[in-house]
């Protein structure tokens, strides 16, 4: 059997991607899809802690088309996160893999809090950690969560499963017919052209920490386990 690429992962799935084609809320044939996925690559023995989003659920600039204040928006928007997040464990335990949900802002009775050791202990013993509440403050995304995590804990790399895309494109290929789809880039790439796969924060601090990024299509059934495989897929985002 081919040897994994990577040992130590950290996968950040946007709340979109629990809701399917719902757009809206937790859709449970869609999150034990993926649960399934992840069981087979935590099987490999790969370590995974996973960030994941609140989009399904809640959107800071949503609030703020309303009026509502930004740092107020964002603290809804970490809340949807452990909602996803508490979903994610249960269909997970629920097919036989261990996790543990650990939260930026303190909620003792329904998760840990989060401490790094305490989390790559966790891994160590095989456990799949899901990292709910973004960094615990307003004003930062869950892009910027899965960089600032990675680098915590010591991840190889942050597998971003997308919804529906296969990887960075020059411009929207939805909109755009010459959109050219990259293989390869550079975190200052990314930077410089403005390209869309994480915020910009993101983007620096995983530059900076020198982490690299595969930006993969999720729809697209065992694309989790081709890339912690090492097969060529989506768009790898490195070095700098």
């Amino acid at each position: 059997m081919t040897e994994p690429r990577y040992q130590r992962v950290v996968l950040k799935i946007s709340g979109e991607a629990l809701a399917g084609d719902e757009r809206f809320g937790i859709n449970p044939p869609i999150i034990k899809e993926i649960v399934e996925e992840i069981k087979e690559v935590h099987e490999l023995g790969i370590e995974m802690a996973i960030i994941v989003g609140g989009g399904n659920i809640w959107r800071g600039n949503v609030g703020a088309q309303m009026g509502m204040e930004r740092a107020q928006a964002d603290y809804m928007g970490m809340l949807a996160t452990v909602m996803n997040a508490l979903a994610l464990q249960d269909a997970l335990e629920n097919i036989g893999v261990p996790t543990r949900v650990q939260t930026s802002i303190e909620m003792r009775q329904i998760a840990e809090p989060y401490i790094r050791r305490k989390a790559e202990r966790h891994l160590e013993k095989g456990r799949i950690v899901i990292f709910a509440g973004g960094t615990g403050n307003p004003y930062f995304s869950t892009d910027t969560t899965a960089a600032l995590r990675a680098a915590e804990i010591d991840a190889d790399v942050i597998l971003m499963a997308k919804n529906n895309v296969d990887g960075v494109y020059s411009a929207d290929p939805k909109l755009d017919a010459n959109a050219v789809k990259f293989d390869e880039l550079t975190h200052l790439d990314v930077i410089a052209k403005g390209l869309q796969v994480m915020d910009s924060t993101a983007s620096s601090l995983s530059m900076d920490n020198d982490i690299p990024v595969v930006v993969f299509n999720l729809n697209q059934p065992g694309n989790i386990k081709r890339v912690v495989l090492g097969e060529n897929i989506g768009t790898t985002v490195r070095g700098k």
